[in-house]
């Protein structure tokens, strides 16, 4: 059984879809190396992130407090 030929969308060349290829179905296996080469941080905030984003959420909860609880005069 022969393997759909697609072509990849990074670098133009043709190669053969195969059922267990790792990465993108429109990405030749040399791009999606590259690409799972490269690690993505998504590490935890920091003391001083996570105060600065406790306050912002704060100010905004007082925020629309006032707008939603204010009293026409």
């Amino acid at each position: 059984m022969a393997f759909p030929i697609k072509v990849c969308v990074v670098c133009s060349e043709e190669f053969e879809l195969k059922p267990d290829k790792p990465g993108f179905a429109n990405r030749c296996p040399a791009c999606s190396e590259t690409d799972a080469a490269t690690p993505t941080t998504h590490g935890r905030a920091g003391g001083a992130q996570h105060e600065n984003a406790k306050e912002a959420n704060e100010a905004r909860r007082q925020a629309m407090r006032e707008l939603l609880y204010r009293k026409d005069s």
